[in-house]
C-alpha cells in the first residue's frame, strides 16, 4: 500500500475526511473523494485545492507539486468508482449502523487485497468490522484534527484484525510522514482513554469548589508544563464534542468510576455554552471577552519571604529547592529526616508537597503543588485549610514569591491540581500497558503528540520516582471511597519495591 501510485479513497467530506484526502494526496497518491449528498465531493476537492494554494502561498509547497497533487485529486459521484483502490477510509458520520452498512457496501466493490480503514475516534474498531464478511482487512486509522498537521495517527487492531492488515495500515501511515502508534481496540483507544484524568480531574476540583477555571488553568500550564488548562482546551475542543467522547469511553467501561463525566461540564452542554464555537464556554469568546473576569487567575498578593528555612529529608522530586531558595538569599539549615520531607517555616509551620492527604489534617501544614521543574515553572499553587495558622500561608507564599513564582492559593483539596492529574494520568497509562493496549514507548509517543503533553506518562513516572503516583492515589482512595482514585493492580505491582521487604519473614 505504501506505492505512491496505489489508489487511495475517502469517503466523507468533512473536515477529517478533507484532512486525510490532504494527507494522502501531498504524500504522492491518486485520491477519489466520495460524500453521499451530491455536491459535496466537488465542494471538498476544492476546498483541499484552495488550502494548496495556500500552502504554495505561505513558501511550504512548490507551484509545480501543487499542480501535480491537483491533477490527482478527483471527485467520485458513485461508490464504485472506488473500485481500484487500495485503501479506502471512511471519516462519515459516528454511528455504527452507518458506518457498517456503507463498508459491507464498499466490500462488495473493492478487490479482495483493498485495505478498509476507519477514522472513528469513540465506536470500537471491532464492532464496525463485525458486520463484515472479511474482517481481518479492516483497522482503525485515527488521525487527529487538523489531520495534515497533528503527526500522531493510532493503528487500532480488532479483535479479528488480520495482523498483515495491521502492519500495512501502520507503514502507509508511516510512509504519509506520519507517526503512528499500534494500539489494540479499546474504549478511547490510547490518546482518549488515558486523557480523561486531564479533563476529569480539572473538572472536579471545580466542583469540590477548590478552585476557579482560570487559576486551574493557569496552574497546569505554568506548573505543569500543559500547553493548554483543561477548561480552555475543552472550550476549544467544543464541550459538546469533549463530554461526548468522555461520555463514550465511561460507558465503554461499563461506567466505570474512573472514567466518570462531569456534571459540571454537562450543565454546560445543556445551556448550550459549548466554547469558542458557541461563543460562550468556561470563558467568553467575542465581543464580551474582554468583560469576562472569570479568565484571570488568583494570584496572590505580595507577601515577605522567610529569613531562612529547615529541610527536613532532601524534598525528594522537589529537591531543586533547596539551591533556588539558597541563590534568592534565604538561609537553608538541612536535617537528616526518615519520616518525611519538609520544609519547615520560621514560625513553625511546615511546607509539604502534594501527596494526597490534606492540610486540615495536620496541624500547621501548607501543601505545595507538584511542577513538571520548579526552577522553570513560573506558578505554584499552594493548599490550606480554613482554620490554619496565617502566618504560614504568608511565609510560604513569600517563599514562592522570591524565588520569581506567582502563586495561587486553592482549597484544601486533597492531591492539588498537577499531582493528582499527573498521578491518574500515570495510573491509566500503567493500566493499558498490562492489558496489552500498547507498548510503553508507543503511550508515551501518543501521549506527547496526539495531545501535547510535556512529557509522556512513563517518562513522568521514572521523573518522578516508581512509587509516587501509587502513594498519592492510595492517599486519595482513602479519601474519595468511589474507587475513581485508586491505583490499579498494574501501577500497584510496578510500584511494589522488592528491597523494602528484604529481611522480612
Amino acid at each position: 500500500m505504501t506505492a505512491h501510485d496505489r489508489l487511495v479513497g475517502v469517503v466523507g467530506t468533512g473536515t477529517m475526511g478533507q484532512g486525510i484526502a490532504q494527507v494522502a494526496l501531498v504524500a504522492g497518491h491518486p485520491v477519489r473523494l466520495y460524500d453521499a449528498v451530491p455536491g459535496r465531493a466537488r465542494a471538498a476537492a476544492e476546498s483541499i485545492t484552495a488550502r494548496l494554494d495556500r500552502l504554495v502561498e505561505k513558501g511550504r509547497m512548490g507551484a509545480e507539486e501543487r499542480t501535480l497533487a491537483v491533477a490527482r485529486l478527483e471527485p467520485a459521484q458513485t461508490l464504485h468508482e472506488l473500485a481500484p483502490a487500495a485503501l479506502v477510509v471512511e471519516a462519515v458520520l459516528e454511528r455504527l449502523d452507518v458506518k457498517q452498512e456503507l463498508l459491507r457496501e464498499l466490500e462488495d466493490i473493492v478487490a479482495d487485497d483493498c485495505l478498509l480503514a476507519t477514522n472513528t475516534s469513540s465506536l470500537s474498531v471491532t464492532a464496525i468490522g463485525g458486520a463484515l464478511r472479511v474482517p481481518g482487512r479492516f483497522v482503525g486509522l485515527h488521525f487527529f484534527n487538523p489531520a495534515p498537521l497533528m503527526p500522531l495517527v493510532e493503528v487500532v487492531s480488532g479483535y479479528a484484525t488480520d495482523v498483515t492488515a495491521a502492519t500495512r495500515a501502520y507503514e502507509t501511515a508511516r510512509a504519509w510522514g506520519k507517526t503512528p502508534v499500534a494500539c489494540a481496540d479499546t474504549p478511547g483507544f490510547l490518546v482518549n482513554r488515558i486523557a480523561r484524568p486531564f479533563y476529569a480531574e480539572a473538572f472536579a476540583i471545580y466542583e469540590e469548589q477548590g478552585a476557579d477555571p482560570a487559576t486551574i488553568d493557569a496552574v497546569l500550564r505554568e506548573s505543569g508544563g500543559f500547553k493548554m488548562g483543561a477548561f480552555e482546551l475543552t472550550d476549544l475542543i467544543g464541550q459538546d464534542v469533549n463530554e461526548a467522547v468522555t461520555r463514550s469511553v465511561w460507558e465503554g467501561f461499563f461506567q466505570d468510576a474512573k472514567f466518570r463525566p462531569s456534571l459540571a461540564q454537562r450543565r454546560l452542554v445543556e445551556a448550550g455554552r459549548l466554547g469558542v464555537k458557541s461563543g460562550q464556554g468556561w470563558y467568553a469568546y467575542g465581543d464580551g471577552a474582554q468583560d469576562d473576569d472569570r479568565a484571570e487567575p488568583h494570584t496572590a498578593a505580595p507577601a515577605a519571604p522567610p529569613a531562612r528555612v529547615t529541610v527536613e529529608g532532601d524534598l525528594e522530586n522537589a529537591g531543586e529547592l533547596i539551591a533556588m531558595m539558597r541563590e534568592a538569599g534565604i538561609e537553608v539549615t538541612q536535617e537528616d529526616e526518615d519520616k518525611g520531607t519538609r520544609i519547615v517555616l520560621p514560625g513553625g509551620g511546615q511546607l509539604v508537597q502534594a501527596d494526597g492527604q490534606t492540610s486540615v489534617e495536620y496541624r500547621d501544614v501548607v501543601y505545595f503543588d507538584l511542577a513538571l521543574d520548579y526552577r522553570s515553572a513560573t506558578r505554584i499553587a499552594l493548599a490550606a485549610c480554613q482554620d490554619g495558622n496565617p502566618r504560614t500561608l504568608r511565609e510560604a507564599v513569600g517563599l514562592f514569591q522570591a524565588l520569581g513564582k506567582d502563586v495561587s492559593v486553592i482549597a484544601d483539596v486533597p492531591g492539588m491540581i498537577v499531582a493528582r492529574t499527573v498521578a491518574r494520568i500515570i495510573d491509566l497509562a500503567h493500566d493499558a500497558l498490562a492489558r496489552g493496549v500498547a507498548t510503553e514507548e508507543d503511550i508515551d509517543t501518543a501521549m506527547r503528540l496526539g495531545v501535547n503533553y510535556p512529557l509522556g506518562p512513563f517518562e513522568w513516572s521514572r521523573k518522578l520516582g516508581r512509587s509516587w503516583a501509587c502513594g498519592l492515589l492510595e492517599e486519595l482512595r482513602d479519601r474519595d471511597p468511589s474507587g475513581r482514585c485508586a491505583p490499579s493492580l498494574a501501577l500497584l505491582r510496578h510500584s511494589y519495591d522488592p528491597k523494602k521487604w528484604e529481611g522480612s519473614a
